[in-house]
């Protein structure tokens, strides 16, 4: 192959990838704002970590991490009402969860590498959100550290546990229909994702996933409507 051919080709490559990213980074927005329905006091779910996520078990960490940060800016410059800090908090939220599933499934890339990438996303998210909110929600809210903490074993725990869940659920239930839809529409193509080294999975194997994660669905919506006395808020 010419050199000129090799420059050709990995052109195209990175302008694939930049298609590809500008793709997926424009979905986790559009998801976050139709999926904003529910409240819990002056916090807010979405479900744009699970298209984030999704996007890194495709193409890995650092596109996870690519997409968390444009996202993040483009909410606060267009949604967005909590300033710098906000986006801090949302970039650091979305990258911890996604970026610590691809991270591991990068280099486990079986049912069982997903199932630990996502139970480990939704520790290092909770544990993030923690850690902020003690660092960065007093600033914004005018609130003590003290008062903040308080709030923590009744509000924030529960909260950005049942977020974190939600979204790892939305990813067991989506990821196989949305990587085959993108191969179908050659979006991507077979050599592009991880999921061409796993072995085709059976019925009952798909059964029990989509099972798992409507289960966890369920228990994070218990947890945000019933336990927490949240609400759904359309519109």
């Amino acid at each position: 192959m010419s050199t000129q051919n090799q420059r050709h080709n990995g052109t195209a490559v990175k302008i694939k990838k930049i298609v590809v990213y500008a793709l997926f980074c424009a979905l986790a927005y559009v998801v976050m704002l139709v999926t904003s329905w529910i409240k819990v006091g002056f916090l807010t779910f979405d479900a744009k970590d699970t298209v984030v996520t999704i996007a890194g078990l495709l193409f890995g960490p650092i596109c996870s991490l690519i997409i968390s940060f444009a996202v993040a800016f483009i909410e606060l410059i267009t949604v967005g009402d909590t300033g710098f800090w906000g986006f801090l908090m949302n970039f650091l939220s979305t990258a911890a969860f996604s970026c610590s599933c691809a991270l591991i499934y990068k280099y486990k890339k079986n049912i069982k590498g997903a199932a630990i990438g996502l139970g480990v996303s939704v520790v290092s998210m909770t544990a993030m959100m923690l850690l902020l909110n003690l660092l960065i929600t007093p600033i914004y809210t005018g609130q003590s550290v003290g008062v903040i903490a308080d709030m923590i074993p009744t509000l924030f725990l529960p909260f950005n546990f049942a977020k974190a869940v939600m979204n790892a659920a939305l990813v067991l239930v989506l990821y196989k229909p949305v990587s085959r839809a993108l191969k179908a529409a050659r979006i991507i193509s077979s050599t592009d994702t991880a999921v061409t080294n796993e072995k085709r999975k059976g019925w009952v194997t798909n059964l029990v996933v989509l099972g798992i994660g409507a289960a966890f669905i369920a228990v994070s919506l218990v947890i945000f409507i019933v336990v927490l006395g949240g609400s759904f808020t359309f519109g």
